[in-house]
């Protein structure tokens, strides 16, 4: 199944770091979120986009997650040639990953 069938994202950005959220919609998808959403699938998920580091911590009250992409946004706003300098299409794109579909 896409991550977008039981979750949400939102995306921020600041320099060269790019920050994503997802929120599952129900809380019983939290745990599946936690064991297969890892740092290393997002990262191997944006490839050559994220140049550095990907860090992800857990924000079990919300039912959450949160990465930050250390230099994900081409130098950041003002540096970048890239059609979208805030990375907010990032929070579409982490949609897009398959996660198994085990309880």
């Amino acid at each position: 199944m896409r991550l977008r069938e039981i979750a949400a994202s939102r995306s921020g950005d600041k320099g060269d770091v790019s920050n994503i959220c997802v929120f599952v919609y129900d809380p019983a998808h939290y745990p599946l979120l936690v064991r297969h959403l890892t740092a290393e699938r997002v990262r191997e998920h944006f490839g050559d986009l994220v140049a550095g580091e990907v860090v992800r911590y857990e924000l079990p009250r919300v039912h959450g997650l949160n990465f930050v992409l250390d230099r994900a946004l081409g130098g950041g706003v003002s540096m970048t040639l890239r059609a979208d300098p805030h990375g907010k299409a990032y929070q579409s794109l982490v949609l897009d990953i398959d996660l198994p579909e085990d309880p």
